[in-house]
């Protein structure tokens, strides 16, 4: 496997096992990238930023202001809704209770199925870099865990998840009703058609990798919407399209590992 040893270090970011030994091969690329001494940067900048209490704390509070600070905000993350979302949703009621002592920790976790719940940062920066305000809509392929998905409820906006495997849709939507988390509508099914009988949507965003763009998905976009998704095969790019009157147009944002969308779009992708 190619790594590419110029690549800011806090931007090569691994966020899933993927298929096939994907666990091995991310941590082989991780070694490697330890050994080409591109450990992740963590500057100071924002680190002594004291927190205001919140009206709610809930148990882990003081680990979940840690994260923010040394993972999101020396990262560079800065939209104050998606700073107090992080806060505010427990990480740890989204992963197996076998990895829950290490929820708030700087990687991907598994959660059974071949799937993972994003790292911390990933999820931030998607959120953030979708400019998102309470108004409006958000379509989710890939619920997992749900924590994305709770993540862009508590920013305020209305979110529509869909999720393939049925055992992770259910888990979500019972963690969803034990939370108390309002705002989102899921259900269980391919995601690669999109949700068309709510449709348009302001934002969009998956958190499976296809190996093109889902002609669906850009079809139930709304004007000015943006689609965020990562993009490719074994390492793939994260990109964001934003449906402009000159077209849609296509922005590269950093290198990423994703497990890959099934379905439809892994049926499109192998066939001749």
């Amino acid at each position: 496997m190619k790594t590419e040893s110029n690549l800011p270090a806090e931007k090569f970011v691994f966020d899933s096992l993927g298929e096939n030994g994907g666990l091995l091969v991310a941590s082989l690329v991780l070694f490697l990238i330890t050994l080409l001494g591109l450990s992740f940067m963590m500057p100071t900048t924002g680190m002594s930023m004291e927190f205001e209490p919140l009206k709610h704390p809930s148990p882990r509070q003081s680990e979940r202001d840690r994260m923010v600070k040394a993972q999101l905000l020396s990262r560079g993350i800065s939209d104050l809704a998606v700073i107090r979302a992080m806060r505010e949703v427990p990480r740890h009621e989204f992963v197996p209770a076998e990895d829950a002592a290490e929820a708030y920790d700087d990687h991907p976790l598994p959660i059974g199925y071949r799937q993972t719940i994003s790292q911390p940062y990933i999820v931030a920066y998607m959120t953030e870099a979708l400019r998102l305000n309470d108004q409006e809509r958000v379509l989710e392929i890939g619920t997992g865990s749900g924590y994305q998905a709770a993540v862009l409820a508590k920013v305020g906006v209305r979110v529509f998840t869909i999720e393939i495997v049925e055992e992770l849709a259910e888990r979500a939507h019972q963690t969803f009703d034990r939370l108390g988390i309002p705002r989102i509508t899921s259900r269980t099914g391919d995601g690669y058609q999109g949700w068309p009988e709510e449709a348009p949507f302001d934002a969009i965003i998956l958190t499976a990798a296809p190996e093109h763009i889902p002609q669906p998905l850009l079809d139930q976009l709304a004007p000015g919407g943006r689609i965020i998704l990562p993009l490719g095969k074994t390492l793939q790019k994260l990109i964001i399209l934003t449906n402009t009157p000159a077209g849609i147009q296509r922005k590269e944002l950093l290198p990423v590992a994703f497990v890959p969308m099934t379905g439809e779009a892994q049926t499109r992708s192998s066939s001749p």
